[in-house]
């Protein structure tokens, strides 16, 4: 029997392997090779290299990146295959998470890197993927070999190299054959064990993508994704070699009628890439989040401060709003500096990304985008004497009943204690710096993938009122003030008969403290479930005159 406990075996084990990786790391010549596996959601199904422009923080990832090698072989029956080593672009038109991890690598690394990918949609790890019994599209050989025959042209070529990371996306399909769903764990660990040694690489790390709960999946399929979830957490809680990267707040692509889809897009996929580049690069200690000190602190002692709490999901999060479309915006030139006299405090993508303590108001999302928050603190603090600080909680892949009381049964996704910790913190922290804080008021941007599924927008407005109730009940605040605003809710015919306008209005006819705010108009809502910049600045500006008006 071992005299230390597991969990600090586990922790010397990931210390030294860290300590080999970050002498690694001053090797500036050796060719990294990383592996890129998995089904649909790693092919990139569903995206366009047309696209790419539309996205500000990606441009000019639909062109060859002519310093990074790229070899792969994608799809089932009709595959993609390049002809050896060429270099990294968009294959037939179509955008996977290697184009922006090879960007982050080569702009945060001297070393050369390569890319192997092979992915094909609708795949099971539980068959097609099995190591050890490969069936249907027998995947787990095909790739073995084809890795095999790349790295062995880059030995006739003399290039040094060392294999990397293994960026794993996959578990979907295993969700429809009960046997693969319970045993997806297992199956897991035994594909991570044969890799490492039929590669002979015993120390290769593995990234393990999340499924992403923003897609229809997420919605139709909860419980099974669920277990998939767990599957994968088993395994990387295990590992000291493996690690769980969180993907559902990266965009999703709208689809057609009610706008729900299966694949990230072309967005989604860029954000996948940057999630795994940050991964590694933290493992190499080279990715640290830039601080946002709040120096000085804005207020003076025993000063009232009001506190103003944003949450909700996609548009109240920051998914298609972009820093650097603000210039276009009349006061974006403003919106886009911190602005020290408003403490701001934040906890986005259900804790993906944690404000270091207080930090100024000013533009955080994940990948130079933002939220209402912005141009919401701005006009308050034209209008609004005194103090005034905002704290965000917000998970744009959860859907309403995540932040329920009582949740689901994915228990993973539920929101409410953390959100409720978050406020009582927020709280907690300004009268400790010796503030008299108010709480003004929670401000809830209703879910946008409910308003697109009949089963959750029949619920929505009965699950708001819970979240409502019992949040003024843990706060100890009865008269709470509660703004909740509102887009035009998806009009498909799946789902027009469940008026959510007028439930939602009678709501707030029978709650002296609950304020509607219709967001209608706002522009910037090229699609259905999302808005684009002007909008999101609307937003912030209308739920301030909300706020205003009842004053």
């Amino acid at each position: 029997m071992s005299l230390f406990p597991s969990s600090l075996l586990r922790a010397l084990a990931l210390l030294l392997v860290l300590a080999g990786v970050l002498r690694a790391q001053d090797d500036d010549k050796t060719l990294r090779v990383f592996i890129f596996a998995g089904q649909s959601n790693m092919v990139g199904s569903d995206s366009h290299a047309e696209d790419i422009a539309r996205f500000p923080p990606f441009v000019g990832l639909e062109k060859p990146q002519t310093d990074v090698k790229f070899s792969y072989c994608i799809g089932r029956e009709d595959k993609l295959e390049s002809k050896g080593w060429v270099d990294l672009a968009p294959v037939d038109g179509v955008v996977g998470p290697e184009l922006s991890f090879a960007r982050e690598l080569t702009q945060n690394l001297e070393a050369p890197i390569a890319i192997l990918k092979i992915a094909a949609g609708g795949t099971h790890l539980g068959g097609d993927w099995n190591p050890d019994q490969p069936s249907g599209f027998k995947l787990y050989p095909l790739a073995l070999d084809w890795i095999r025959k790349a790295l062995a042209d880059l030995d006739r070529r003399r290039i040094a190299y060392r294999i990397e990371g293994f960026m794993w996306h996959q578990g979907e399909n295993d969700m429809f054959e009960e046997g693969y769903e319970a045993s997806y764990g297992k199956n897991l660990a035994n594909f991570i064990a044969h890799w490492r040694r039929d590669l002979g690489q015993p120390k290769l790390r593995f990234y393990i993508g999340e499924l992403c709960t923003k897609t229809v999946w997420g919605m139709d399929m909860r419980p099974h994704m669920y277990a998939i979830s767990l599957g994968q957490r088993e395994v990387t809680d295990a590992d000291p070699l493996a690690e769980y990267i969180p993907t559902s707040h990266d965009a999703v692509e709208i689809g057609g009628g009610a706008g729900l889809h299966y694949h990230y897009g072309t967005l989604g996929q860029l954000e996948h890439g940057v999630n795994y580049a940050d991964a590694y690069l933290r493992d190499l200690g080279k990715r640290k989040q830039p601080v946002r000190a709040l120096v000085p602190w804005p207020y003076a002692k025993g000063s009232p401060v009001k506190l103003f709490i944003l949450a909700g999901h996609r548009n109240m999060e920051r998914e298609r709003a972009f820093v650097q479309e603000l210039k276009a915006q009349k006061g974006g030139a403003a919106l886009r500096k911190d602005n020290p006299r408003i403490a701001f405090e934040y906890s986005l993508g259900g804790g993906f990304k944690l404000s270091d303590g207080w930090e100024p108001l000013g533009p955080a999302g994940a990948y130079d985008t933002f939220g209402p928050e912005l141009s919401f603190g701005a006009a308050l603090s034209r209008k609004l004497p005194g103090n005034i600080a905002i704290a965000k909680f917000t998970h744009s892949g959860s859907q309403i009943l995540d932040w329920t009381p009582e949740g689901s049964e994915a228990k993973s996704r539920n929101l409410y204690p953390s959100f409720l910790a978050f406020v009582q913190q927020a709280r907690k922290e300004l009268v400790e710096r010796g503030q008299a804080v108010e709480l003004a008021g929670i401000f809830y941007h209703l879910g946008e993938n409910d308003m697109s599924f009949a089963p959750h927008r029949k619920q929505a407005v009965e699950r708001l009122a819970s979240i409502i109730a019992q949040s003024r009940k843990d706060l100890g605040l009865p008269e709470l003030a509660w703004f909740v605003s509102q887009q035009r809710p998806t009009d498909d015919e799946s789902v027009n008969s469940i008026d959510v306008t007028a439930e939602l209005k009678q709501l707030a006819a029978a709650d002296p403290h609950l304020t509607r705010v219709e967001a209608f108009g706002v522009p910037g809502q090229e699609q259905q479930l999302v808005i684009t910049t002007p909008g999101i600045v609307a937003l912030g500006e209308l739920l301030a005159s909300s706020y205003l008006k009842q004053k």
